[in-house]
């Protein structure tokens, strides 16, 4: 490890231009840096002026830059690179996190998870802590602590949740790559409301754990969000494989997966699903993006569908209750809970009805899981890839998910995310790997995301068809409205 990671000399020097910065990946900064056309403290320093800009805009740190960067090997695969952390938990040793709460004043974490270790052991720059709704239990990000994170491609609406903060600094060209975690779709639908890529791994691919995501039953993941396909490849590549004691552990990987973006992915069988398992209404633009990408792949040669796993939806609801109570768990198992007072209106009647969540309800919630898991299973035997929307709307405006509505029960708010964001939550219970692509634009020039979904473990054949889809519904010219790269 080295101190900040940059000498002082490179620390002071910023002749690398904001704007000029904002345009490269994060494979791209890394390339640079290894030829020698920039230092890595050229690049930091032009990512402090990037994210300082950006945050004034669209309010997605936590927290202020973290001066100096958290240490980091001096070499990695992504040694250099500009990077954040989400606010979801204890996430770096001697980081105070506060879940977005009012209630939590910044809890120190007393070490680095595993993934964090690896994160820096790839050599990334952690900058800053980015925003989440309180207990990173929303599709909006919109805490009474931090107020609303703003959309770059459109300020007056949301950025999606949890890992919202995230989202909007890659979107606005601050860091090219950031920390996520997903419970119910917490990177994919932050994703889609940015126009990201957003990638959650199969359940065991990546470390979750040991102090935040273990207890939510497996169906908590974390990565990251990238702004293209190749930046999550070498991201995986970078973090991908069980941590100290994980109970779950995916297959191990085929090869690199940077390496499978060259590959052709076919003939493949493909399902188009654009109707949701809870019956929530789906904006046809919506629907119109997830259709058109299946008429792509069916343009590539392979053969395409409509079908859907069949689900019984409320046990997809029994599972996001149950991942719900272990949030609430850790709360009230802490040493000290937090006041009720300073925790906004879900929250209060959250850990209310965890205090009242007994075994049998929780052994209920393991029998579903169980039913859906296996339904997801049995339908990607026969099928190679799923395609669906990633969320049912179209980013929302400011206000439209209340997380401090005092009329909510945890049953209300559950459903009225999933009215919103119906599509993602079953793979959580599943575990199969879903990625997110911006593949589609509303008429109003909004991004909206495309999930595709492969069987268990498969990441390498995501990253096949998300590659060849970059390049045949390209998405890299298209600016948000806010861009630190806009001169």
């Amino acid at each position: 490890m080295i101190d900040a990671g940059v000498e002082d000399a490179e620390k002071d020097c910023t002749s690398m231009d904001m704007h000029e910065y904002a345009k490269y990946d994060a494979v791209g900064l890394r390339a640079l840096i290894e030829a020698g056309e920039v230092t890595a403290g050229e690049v930091e320093g032009a990512a402090r002026a990037a994210l300082a800009a950006a945050d004034a805009e669209v309010n997605g740190l936590a927290l202020p830059p973290f001066d100096p960067a958290l240490d980091r090997a001096a070499t990695g695969p992504l040694a250099g690179v500009p990077f954040l952390i989400k606010d979801h938990g204890p996430v770096a040793g001697g980081v105070p996190f506060t879940i977005g709460s009012r209630a939590l004043p910044g809890i120190v974490a007393p070490h680095d998870s595993d993934l964090m270790a690896r994160f820096r052991a790839a050599g990334l720059v952690t900058l800053g802590l980015t925003t989440v709704p309180e207990m990173a239990l929303s599709f909006s990000t919109e805490s009474v602590r931090y107020g609303p994170t703003r959309n770059p491609w459109d300020l007056d609406r949301g950025v999606g949740g949890s890992s919202g903060g995230a989202a909007a600094l890659v979107a606005a060209g601050a860091v090219p790559v950031a920390h996520g975690s997903d419970g119910a779709g917490s990177i994919r639908i932050p994703a889609s409301c940015c126009g990201l890529v957003g990638l959650k791994p199969s359940r065991g691919r990546v470390p979750c754990g040991p102090d935040a995501g273990e207890p939510m039953l497996g169906m908590a993941y974390e990565f990251g969000l990238t702004r293209t396909v190749r930046d999550a490849a070498h991201l995986l590549d970078a973090v991908q494989g069980p941590g100290v004691g994980d109970k779950y552990t995916a297959p191990s990987p085929r090869g690199r997966y940077a390496g499978e973006l060259g590959i052709e992915p076919g003939p493949l069988r493909v399902a188009v699903a654009t109707e949701a398992w809870s019956g929530a209404a789906v904006d046809p633009q919506v629907a119109a993006a997830a259709v058109r990408v299946g008429r792509v792949l069916e343009g590539m040669g392979h053969a395409v569908t409509e079908d859907r796993p069949v689900l019984d939806w409320e046990d997809v609801m029994r599972c996001m209750t149950a991942t719900a109570v272990a949030i609430g768990s850790m709360i009230l198992l802490a040493p000290r809970r937090p006041d009720p007072g300073k925790l906004e209106a879900v929250s209060r009647r959250l850990l209310e009805f965890a205090e009242g969540y007994g075994a049998l309800d929780m052994l209920a919630a393991f029998g579903a899981q169980n039913r859906v898991t296996r339904s997801a299973a049995a339908f990607l035997t026969g099928h190679d890839l799923l395609v669906t929307p990633t969320l049912g709307r179209l980013p929302a405006p400011h206000g439209t998910l209340r997380y401090d509505d005092p009329g909510h029960t945890v049953d209300s708010w559950l459903r009225t995310l999933f009215e919103y964001g119906p599509f993602t939550m079953v793979f959580n219970v599943s575990g199969q790997p879903a990625i997110s692509l911006p593949l589609g634009w509303s008429d109003g020039g909004l991004p909206i995301g495309v999930q595709l979904v492969a069987p268990y473990g498969r990441e390498d054949l995501l990253f096949r068809v998300a590659g060849v889809l970059e390049k045949a519904m390209p998405w890299a010219e298209r600016t948000p409205g806010f861009s630190v790269g806009r001169r």
